[in-house]
Formats: structure tokens, C-alpha cells, sequence
């Protein structure tokens, strides 16, 4: 096991919680990557970078280890987790059969300003894909999905599922530079947008079912290229 070098800075917001912000910051570290599963977090190395004390790092690391992205062994070490591959699983299954719906939703009362903001955001996404920045990529890609869920008026639903995201996140991040995938979700998020756009319940729902299944249906090749990411697949 090898202690993280954590990358980056971090500046506190004290108009926010710090547990709140150690949190955030940590995920997404994780989530992206930028630490990997099998990284030790030593907490005193954590004290130090955040610049705060104890117990905020202490409540922070519970926090996600809740979502199952850290092991944490009391009195011994704190280590980044391997992709839990059910965790994904059900993340997947539960944000599949929320976004069919809101989809349908949408699409039986379809607004033109909705599936042009939709469109620009795919445009947005395009720029990054031809910059190579994946970063703000799935940041914009994640905003996608967040405006079909403020456009259904569910946006606490939005933060909900987002929470217990994390595995599945670190799967789409490792498809994301593979067989294409990145233009992929361009053309499927399009596709979205303008079948919303028609009031075409059915073409929405069916494009929004392609665009959600890929990444699971990767595993095995995922699997291979990253063997130290994910436990072997049942």
C-alpha cells in the first residue's frame, strides 16, 4: 500500500461546513481518479494538506466510507477502495429507472427552450472532448443530467442520487478515454435532447436506456485494462 501524494490545493470556505468541504473535496478526488483505489490516506497527512483539525477529517472520511469509497480500519490506516462493483450496480439500475421517467415525463410536454439548452450544453461538451479536457467534459455532462432533473422539478431527487454515485462514477470515468465512449455520449445526450424536443416519449426513453447501459456492459474489458481497480467479476 502506498501513501497518497494527495494532488491539488485546498482553500476553506468558512461561510461552509468544513466537514462538507473536506468531503467534497476528497470525493471528488476519488471519483475522478486523481486518487486511486489502494491509496492510504493517513489522517495526519490529511490534518496537514486541509490545514484543519481532527475531527473534520475524521467525520469526512466516515462520510465516505459510508458511500464505499474508503476503507477505514480504526487505530490503523485509511485506504481508497476498489470499485464495488454492486455498489455500480444498483447506482445504475436506480438512475436508469428514475431518468426513463423523467424523460417521459419531459417529453409528453415538451418545451423548445429545454432541448435547446440541452443542445448547447452537448455543444459545450463538444469543445471539451475537441480540447481533450475530460475534467470539465463529465463536469458538463454531469450538468446534462442535473437540468433534466431541474426541468421535472426534482432537483433534491438529483442530489440524492448523486450521493450514492461514487462507484459508479469511477466505472464511466475509467470507459470515458475508451472505444470511443466520449463521442458516444455526445450523439446519445443529442439524441436525448431532441426527442424531448419532438415529444417522442418513446425515442427518449429508448435513447436514454442505450446511454445509461454502456458502461456496465464493459466490465469485462474494464476489468482488464484496470485489474488493480475492481475485485474479480462474480
Amino acid at each position: 500500500m502506498e501513501t497518497a501524494v494527495i494532488p491539488g490545493t485546498f482553500q476553506l470556505d468558512r461561510s461552509r461546513n468544513a466537514t462538507v468541504q473536506v468531503f467534497e473535496h476528497l470525493r471528488e478526488l476519488i471519483v475522478t481518479l486523481a486518487l486511486e483505489p489502494g491509496a492510504v490516506l493517513p489522517r495526519n497527512d490529511l490534518t496537514r494538506y486541509f490545514n484543519l483539525s481532527a475531527t473534520p477529517i475524521r467525520d469526512a472520511l466516515t462520510r465516505l466510507g459510508d458511500e464505499g469509497l474508503v476503507d477505514i480500519f480504526p487505530q490503523h490506516v485509511t485506504r481508497v477502495r476498489s470499485v464495488d462493483l454492486a455498489s455500480a450496480r444498483q447506482a445504475q439500475f436506480l438512475r436508469l429507472s428514475v431518468e426513463l421517467e423523467i424523460v417521459r415525463t419531459l417529453s409528453q410536454k415538451p418545451e423548445p427552450a429545454l432541448a435547446q439548452t440541452l443542445l448547447q450544453l452537448v455543444e459545450r461538451q463538444r469543445a471539451c472532448l475537441e480540447a481533450g479536457d475530460l475534467k470539465n467534459f463529465t463536469q458538463i455532462d454531469l450538468a446534462f443530467h442535473q437540468q433534466l432533473y431541474q426541468a421535472a422539478q426534482l432537483e433534491q431527487l438529483w442530489h440524492t442520487m448523486r450521493s450514492g454515485s461514487g462507484n459508479l462514477d469511477r466505472l464511466r470515468r475509467l470507459h470515458l478515454p475508451l472505444n470511443g465512449k466520449a463521442q458516444s455520449i455526445l450523439e446519445e445526450h443529442s439524441a436525448i435532447a431532441r426527442a424531448i424536443g419532438a415529444g417522442d416519449p418513446a425515442a427518449a426513453q429508448g435513447c436514454v436506456r442505450q446511454h445509461l447501459s454502456g458502461t456496465l456492459s464493459e466490465l469485462d474489458q474494464l476489468k482488464l485494462k484496470y485489474p488493480s481497480f475492481m475485485p474479480p467479476i462474480a
